[in-house]
């Protein structure tokens, strides 16, 4: 939960700074200057006057958390074991053809959108924020999110998949193209070089943004896939590959629940951005998002498999797509939605991430970790 307390306004400038003949004599302590040291009131997740180099006094408590957090976290693709993976997806009979099309399309979905998701934190949203601390968390998840491209390479070369056939996906296969198009133009806008925040327009323009990576990208678009290949991985079929799903669904949690308090925060401190019209405009971006993710839904399961069907998707994600709105202060979209996957809450519950995160590293320096029941 975002923590306001650490969240206090900027001091006024006294009027005294800001004009007439004043003899030279030492400032102040506390006196913001170019040259002085920086004081928690100047800093700001946008547009803020302290030093961006300069770490601490930390007044964003919360990101520096999640930072020591996800570098609890850390584990590397090539330490799970593909052996039972590589055997189960050579033997004819050992999954179905639709078992076959749900990994293959997870992995042409998965592989282009972290690499999307890197690029708009490294090229676009690091330049814009102004607060180290949340910064410092950005460059820990744009070395997530290269991790994760790692684990679904890794993941294609173990099991022998055509290449071209899976990063291609994202040009060739209709639902995904759909889904990162949807995405492109909000990148597009905050890494353009000629782009800079400063006024009410280009504000909204980050926000909205971050909103949609946090809360449509990392905490919609990614649920299905997860769903899917975490169910395989219930039925004791792809464990190394559903262990890394794991392990990247974590992250992704924890993703979604920094970008929700960076939103948070952003409103907090620019109060002016979250208009009624801009409001609306979001309840229909999520909309639009639940749109698309269930026609990915649709075409990754054209009939049952694992349990699961397109039809059950529909509900959970207008579940999902509830919860991201309360998250962040909207009303709920769809009233009453309830979550068909219950065994998926103990998975992506960000409640949970606390007892996650507190387990040693050692834990996932060695395949076959998880448990799947």
């Amino acid at each position: 939960m975002l923590q306001f307390e650490d969240s206090l306004p900027p001091t006024p400038m006294p009027m005294t700074a800001r004009g007439g003949f004043q003899p030279p004599k030492p400032a102040p302590a506390e006196a913001p200057s170019s040259h002085g040291r920086v004081r928690v009131e100047d800093k700001r997740v946008i547009n803020g006057m302290a030093d961006v180099n300069q770490l601490v006094p930390f007044k964003y408590k919360w990101a520096w958390e999640k930072y020591l957090a996800g570098c609890a976290n850390h584990w590397m693709p090539q330490e799970v074991n593909m052996s039972r993976d590589i055997a189960t997806w050579k033997d004819p009979g050992a999954l179905t053809e639709d078992e076959r099309l749900v990994v293959k399309r997870n992995l042409g979905f998965f592989v282009t959108a972290d690499s999307l998701a890197a690029n708009n934190i490294v090229l676009g949203t690091y330049r814009h924020i102004t607060a180290p601390e949340c910064r410092q968390y950005l460059l820990r998840q744009a070395f997530e999110e290269a991790i994760h491209t790692h684990a679904y390479q890794y993941i294609v070369e173990s099991l022998g998949l055509d290449e071209g056939e899976i990063f291609n996906a994202y040009h060739e296969v209709s639902s995904i193209r759909d889904k990162d198009q949807f995405l492109i133009p909000f990148i597009e806008i905050l890494t353009d070089p000629e782009f800079k925040t400063g006024t009410l327009e280009n504000d909204q323009k980050l926000l909205r943004s971050l909103i949609v990576f946090a809360c449509i990208m990392e905490g919609l678009f990614f649920y299905v896939g997860f769903a899917q290949i975490l169910a395989l991985g219930r039925q004791n079929k792809m464990t190394g590959a559903a262990e890394q799903y794991q392990y990247i669904l974590r992250d992704e949690s924890m993703h979604c629940s920094f970008g929700i308090d960076l939103i948070n925060q952003i409103k907090l401190e620019n109060p002016q951005l979250w208009t009624q019209a801009f409001r609306e405009e979001i309840r229909g971006l999520m909309q639009q998002g639940v749109e698309l993710e269930y026609r990915y839904a649709e075409d990754t399961m054209p009939r049952g498999v694992l349990g699961l069907n397109a039809p059950m998707f529909k509900e959970y994600l207008r579940f999902v797509a509830n919860r991201r709105c309360q998250q962040i202060g909207l009303d709920t979209l769809y009233p009453g939605a309830t979550n068909p996957f219950p065994w998926m809450s103990e998975m992506v519950d960000l409640k949970k991430e606390k007892n996650f995160f507190e387990t040693r590293v050692t834990e996932y320096q060695t395949g076959g970790t998880l448990t799947w029941e």
